[in-house]
């Protein structure tokens, strides 16, 4: 709840579009509203949770981070930021979510079926967001290398 507090606020100072009625503070005061809102569901339903299986948590036992997948992740995640404006919108995407989607899928999850299921939600997703930005939201999306007049 605090990031999405820090993140509509960051939202708030960004300057107003003089063209548009929505400007560039849009999308992340969304993303900070929904994810401040989830959060708080979170936090309320896991206190609850909490208060109702305290004892059965006593005696529990915590299992291990995993470090390379979180390591990873970070990692994937900063490339993509670093490589979206030169390459774009939709080459990163495409190369960056089946590659996040694999290092987040449990070990058994990851054969020709679900790497086969991955790339259709792969493409499907940065069609449907591509295509939002771009007539929906009239905001243009980094191009990158290719230029797509669509």
């Amino acid at each position: 709840m605090a990031l999405s507090a820090v993140l509509i606020a960051a939202a708030k100072m960004l300057p107003k579009s003089k063209v548009m009625d929505i400007g560039p503070d849009f999308m992340p005061l969304c993303i900070g509203a929904l994810t401040f809102v989830l959060a708080a569901v979170l936090l309320f339903l896991s206190v609850k949770n909490f208060k109702m299986h305290a004892a059965e948590l006593e005696n529990a036992e915590i299992a291990d981070c995993d470090y390379k997948r979180v390591l990873l992740s970070i990692l994937l995640v900063l490339v993509y930021v670093f490589v979206l404006q030169s390459i774009g919108f939709i080459v990163s995407t495409l190369v960056y979510l089946p590659l996040q989607m694999l290092v987040l899928a449990p070990d058994d999850r990851r054969g020709r079926k679900d790497i086969i299921q991955i790339l259709v939600i792969d493409v499907i997703f940065t069609l449907v967001v591509f295509f939002l930005f771009r007539y929906g939201f009239k905001i243009v999306l980094p191009a990158g290398i290719f230029t797509i007049n669509l």
